[in-house]
């Protein structure tokens, strides 16, 4: 199942937070670029240093502009607790690259939330994988396979 894209975005950016930048940053570069995802800034604001990921060659969106560099980490101190329940949905262009994404994520301090694989019950041919970034927060990246495709080598997956 293929969906075309929106007219416009459903959500401008998002924004997670870290209690290690750097941690986050090594993370995020590696579990990011199989999705075809670079960061594309670096700040070191008052409230707080933050960098974000986006398509190569965008910067974040002028003010009023909607963004191009939708993906934010910044630095917070204090424990911090991501709530139960929440994730973010990365789109991958392929099987690889949900694989690729679970891997780099595991090689720099992910861990495993779920392997890569269908699951069938969110929808036909939905392809994903899921982990937890090193402060807690889980990420999922997810493909579709055309209708009729065969299934990629390995079990499909249940509910995660």
């Amino acid at each position: 199942m293929v969906f075309p894209p929106p007219v416009r975005p459903v959500i401008e950016h998002l924004s997670l937070t870290t209690v290690d930048l750097a941690r986050a940053v090594r993370f995020y570069d590696a579990a990011l670029a199989p999705l075809g995802l670079v960061r594309v800034a670096d700040y070191d604001e008052p409230e707080g240093a933050s960098a974000c990921w986006g398509p190569p060659g965008t910067l974040p969106a002028p003010e009023g502009a909607i963004g191009a560099a939708p993906f934010w980490v910044q630095l917070r101190e204090g424990p911090l607790a991501p709530p139960p329940g929440t994730h973010v949905c990365f789109c991958a262009p392929d099987v690889p690259a949900v694989a690729a994404f679970h891997a780099a994520g595991l090689a720099t301090g992910g861990t495993d939330h779920g392997a890569p694989g269908l699951r069938p019950q969110y929808g036909p041919g939905y392809y994903a994988a899921f982990l937890m970034d090193p402060d807690g927060w889980r990420i999922e990246a997810v493909t579709y396979l055309q209708a009729g495709a065969p299934p990629p080598p390995g079990p499909a997956h249940g509910a995660q």
